[in-house]
């Protein structure tokens, strides 16, 4: 950036490249110095026409020229992903038309690469910028309106049938949710947030009604949003539908019409109309602005945050999780999104771990395989997206190690993780644990049905590490040994163990083995954290946090995978004495002694510049046997959290400190 201007480049040359190029000349505080397109002779019309003094043959040599500082992604909806990662990694900030991403899930990709790479990153909802949005929200917070109840706003239009413009290709994320109707939907949560006194809202439901065409493009719908408090909202979209393509807000004290909700005046004069009770219709003005101008402008003055204010990365995820849940609601869902779909990566490279990935690893008997030191749980993702952003990740951050069980998801866990390896072609690099025989099929012959059933999942011939997910003392264990070595000798299984096992149940298992010749348990998966649990949180698990199961532990060296290994949140601060409301962490970790260890795990946290949760994840790390704790992250920018804890080094003085 300049002293004076930030200098743009623009990644696209359609329409709207057009519209952000024609006006962010008029803005004192930027300026338009490059094009990239596929092909110089589009680069050099679109350059030509708006007098770009830079033009580039491909969307790399765009990211490449020294003279951008930021990127304005003007591509298809699909190509959103791809390029504004890269833009992140070229270090260019980026501005990336709506939607961001087609999903929550690929949002969540691009928003960690600028974290990770420090850019800036805003989704282009140009509206947003304009003094009469600021004017809306700003007569509903002073109350204008008394109470809001009701929201309605719409943006819809009539296209001609054509199959395979980007309006109506599959390929291409056509349909109205994703093109329009992100509109009404950020501004409903605008509105019920500013009636609250907050930035924007989430809503608690979405219902919604819809046709999806043959192309499989959502062709018109209307969706009801159920905010906390009462508020509702209906929005609705179409890409062959003509509408009003206005906002209402209705309150106790009167009602708000926005006649040009979407485009403000583009740079004329413009009004909203308050219709309160006993009174004249008012008309208030709004200050005009070009729309796209304003949106640079706010670009500008938010870069240094790395966000801004008017569509922070948090609103934009609370937008596309309702425009996921709508396309859900009404049976829409891309053929890239599918269970089935070979899914690439979002940048559409090979996976690799990077340079600076942060991950150790350690080795288990039996599997000549490193294993990673933190373990991804396969228990949260809900679709094919979310699992392979969260996947991938991990990898890229040095993962090799995923935990899934039959009975996770409905066996959906597994089908996801099959579908992810088989897509990345990586399943000699991948550790996969499987368990199964939870009770109450926790017997021989569960074993074998069950794990037929996740290797058929999972796609693949075998699991390297496997454990039982409970134990059954009421069937002699020389039954579970016997079937678990015929699995091994048949080279489904690399390594077994146990989850949930009681200590002398499972030394009883190994003395059986060696007696007979059978391959014995060398895996356990019961909990531990640095909070020492006094209950656990389900039916049927058990623990290792008393003093004689650590000198087991200690003894025998199992490989230990502990689960909650951050005591449910006991480190996040979260636990306070006072605070009883979550009654399992009560139950389970709350007692003087570990609220002690809470307050050391701070101490150290602040001698050595991380947060409590890296010093509890530390501890475990440092145990005088092998631990390799399960983590159970939902979103990336969990994962990336989880992590510090694998740079922290403590002395023995130190974990006997946090211990004590």
């Amino acid at each position: 950036m300049t002293d004076t201007k930030l200098r743009w480049g623009i990644l696209g040359t359609g329409n709207i490249a057009s519209r952000f190029a024609s006006q962010v000349p008029t803005s004192p505080t930027n300026a338009v110095v490059a094009v990239g397109s596929r092909s110089i002779d589009s680069a050099n019309a679109f350059a030509d026409k708006w007098d770009i003094a830079n033009r580039h043959a491909s969307y790399g040599d765009l990211l490449a020229d020294e003279t951008v500082d930021a990127v304005y992604i003007a591509t298809p909806h699909p190509m959103h992903v791809e390029w504004a990662i890269k833009a992140a990694e070229a270090g260019k900030h980026v501005l990336c038309e709506k939607p961001l991403a087609i999903n929550k899930a690929w949002a969540e990709a691009m928003i960690e690469a600028a974290v990770r790479n420090d850019v800036f990153l805003m989704e282009a909802y140009m509206y947003r910028c304009l003094p009469q949005t600021k004017l809306i929200a700003q007569l509903v917070r002073d109350g204008e309106l008394g109470t809001v109840h009701q929201i309605q706003a719409t943006f819809a239009f009539a296209s001609a049938f054509r199959p395979e413009s980007r309006i109506f290709a599959d390929e291409l994320a056509g349909g109205g949710i994703l093109d329009v109707g992100g509109y009404p939907v950020s501004m409903a949560r605008l509105i019920a947030g500013a009636a609250t006194g907050q930035p924007f809202a989430d809503p608690a439901a979405v219902t919604a009604v819809g046709t999806v065409g043959e192309t499989g493009a959502d062709e018109w719908s209307v969706a009801t949003l159920f905010f906390e408090g009462g508020v509702t909202a209906q929005v609705s979209t179409g890409v062959r539908l003509r509408d009003q393509n206005q906002v209402r807000i209705f309150g106790s004290k009167g009602y708000l019409v926005v006649e040009d909700p979407w485009f403000g005046g583009d740079g004329k004069p413009t009004h909203v109309t308050l219709h309160k009770v006993g009174e004249e219709p008012r008309d208030i003005s709004a200050d005009p602005a070009l729309i796209y101008a304003a949106e640079a402008e706010a670009v500008a003055r938010a870069i240094e945050q790395r966000q801004a204010p008017e569509m922070t990365w948090a609103d934009t995820l609370g937008n596309l999780t309702v425009q996921d849940a709508w396309r859900a609601a009404i049976g829409q869902q891309y053929a890239s999104e599918r269970d089935d779909a070979k899914i690439p990566t979002a940048t559409g490279r090979p996976l690799a771990k990077r340079a600076d990935a942060p991950m150790t690893y350690g080795k288990v008997p039996g599997l000549d395989k490193p294993v990673s030191r933190l373990v991804m749980g396969v228990d949260n993702q809900q679709t094919l997206p979310h699992a392979a952003v969260v996947f991938d990740d991990f990898v890229e951050r040095g993962g090799t190690t995923f935990d899934t069980a039959y009975i996770y998801g409905g066996g959906r866990g597994e089908k996801l993780l099959g579908q992810w390896i088989t897509s990345r072609g990586n399943r000699d690099e991948i550790v996969v644990i499987g368990k199964g025989a939870h009770t109450p099929h926790c017997d021989p012959e569960s074993i074998t049905r069950q794990l037929h059933e996740s290797l058929e999942r999972l796609q693949t011939d075998h699991v390297d590490l496997y454990m039982m997910h409970r134990d059954n003392e009421e069937i002699p264990v020389a039954e579970f040994v016997d079937v678990l070595d015929e699995h091994f000798k048949a080279g489904r299984i690399k390594a077994y163990g146990g989850s949930n096992w009681s200590l002398p149940r499972f030394d009883e298992a190994n003395a059986y083995a060696e007696a007979n010749g059978k391959q014995p348990f060398t895996l356990l998966s019961n909990h531990l954290s640095l909070a020492r649990a006094y209950d656990v949180p389900w039916k049927g698990c058990r623990h290792v946090s008393d003093d004689e199961s650590q000198a087991w532990l200690r003894e025998r060296q199992v490989a230990l995978f502990p689960w909650s290994s951050q005591a449910r949140g006991f480190f996040t601060g979260r636990a306070t004495p006072e605070d009883r409301s979550d009654e399992e962490l009560v139950r389970c970790f709350y007692s003087d002694e570990n609220f002690r260890r809470l307050d050391r795990a701070r101490e150290l946290a602040a001698a050595k510049g991380v947060e409590p949760t890296a010093i509890a994840l530390a501890w475990l790390l440092h145990q005088p046997y092998p631990v390799f704790p399960l983590i159970g992250p939902r979103h990336v920018s969990e994962t990336r959290t989880s992590t510090p804890g694998l740079s922290v080094t403590l002395t023995d003085e130190e974990v006997a400190y946090l211990t004590a």
